[in-house]
Formats: structure tokens, C-alpha cells, sequence
């Protein structure tokens, strides 16, 4: 990857052709965060919270439903033209922490688009049961937001629910209650 082990990205340069033939440069940055981020259905999952807030558990019970590991601990963020990119650094791919077993190596992808991002709370009181609508801005790329448990046993059918529902087009908490009852 090419970049440093601190928190802050570097700039690079993407060649493209633009609409006349020519050679233009795209922007692109590439960050790296403390996260886990497991592809679901090809829809990046980002996983943020501190050490032992559950990130690697959370994502080892969604591999184990069919989510694919993008990357665990280490994520790489690319942005370009408005898709935030998650990837693995080049030592961590296709690797996973389990707790008590050790590092070991899991079904994973190159990379996937981040379609959502999920703070992992330390107490499930935390989080709220009916949440208003949250958005967070990475490498300036909007995404939904959400709050959760991650040790909740429905915490893995919960995130593909609200996956789901992005996917569809719908948000995933309704302005207004009645347009969930109508």
C-alpha cells in the first residue's frame, strides 16, 4: 500500500481519460483507520469502536452467515469520485484476530464499497432504541451511521437488515413512524 502506519492519508494521483481522449488526473486519498470492515453481499461494513469493543467478534459471526472479511484492526479508505473504498493493508489480508485462538485466516475480498458504518457502543444501554437519522464523513464521502451493541446476539441480522434496506433505496430510520405503518 505504500503509506505509513499513522492515522493520516496521503494524497495520490489516479490517471483517467476524460471525455475529450485525454489523459486527466482524478484525485483520489487513502487513509487508514482502527476498524474491522467485512463485505456483505459486496457492501462494505465498517466497524469502528476501541480495542475490545467487539469489531473482530461481530465480523467473525457475520463471515460466519456468508460476509467476507475485507480487512480486521487495519483499514485502508480510498476515496474517488464520491465511493469510499475499504481494503486491507497488504500484511493483514484475509486475516482475522480470534480471541483465545490467535490470528488466523479467513474467506475475504480484495476490497468493497462502504455502504455503511456502524460506532460499536461499550454499553448496550447506550444505544439508543429508536435512533434519529445519523450520517458520518469520511474522505468526504457521506455515509449512513449507525449505533449498535456489537455482542447482541442479533447484532449480525440486524446489520444485514439495515444493508437491506440501503441497498433498497429505503433509510433505514423513517422520518416519520406512520410510513413504516402505512
Amino acid at each position: 500500500m505504500g503509506m505509513g502506519a499513522g492515522s493520516g492519508g496521503t494524497p495520490h494521483a489516479l490517471h483517467g481519460i476524460d471525455r475529450g481522449g485525454h489523459r486527466s488526473h482524478l484525485r483520489s486519498t487513502m487513509i487508514r483507520v482502527h476498524a474491522t470492515c467485512v463485505s456483505v453481499s459486496g457492501a462494505g461494513l465498517l466497524l469502528r469502536g476501541p480495542s475490545g469493543s467487539g469489531k473482530s467478534d461481530l465480523a467473525l459471526r457475520l463471515i460466519d452467515a456468508g460476509a467476507r472479511l475485507v480487512a480486521d484492526d487495519q483499514v485502508m479508505l480510498q476515496s474517488a469520485d464520491g465511493v469510499l473504498t475499504a481494503m486491507a493493508p497488504q500484511r493483514l489480508a484475509g486475516l482475522i484476530e480470534v480471541r483465545g485462538l490467535g490470528i488466523l485466516p479467513a474467506p475475504a475480498v480484495d476490497s468493497a464499497p462502504l455502504r455503511l458504518v456502524v460506532d460499536l457502543m461499550a454499553d448496550p444501554a447506550s444505544v439508543p432504541r429508536l435512533p434519529e437519522p445519523a450520517a458520518v464523513v469520511l474522505e468526504g464521502v457521506t455515509l449512513p451511521r449507525v449505533a449498535l451493541w456489537s455482542f447482541a446476539p442479533s447484532a449480525p441480522a440486524a446489520l444485514r437488515l439495515a444493508l437491506s434496506a440501503l441497498l433498497a433505496g429505503r433509510p433505514l430510520v423513517p422520518a416519520d413512524f406512520e410510513q413504516v405503518a402505512a
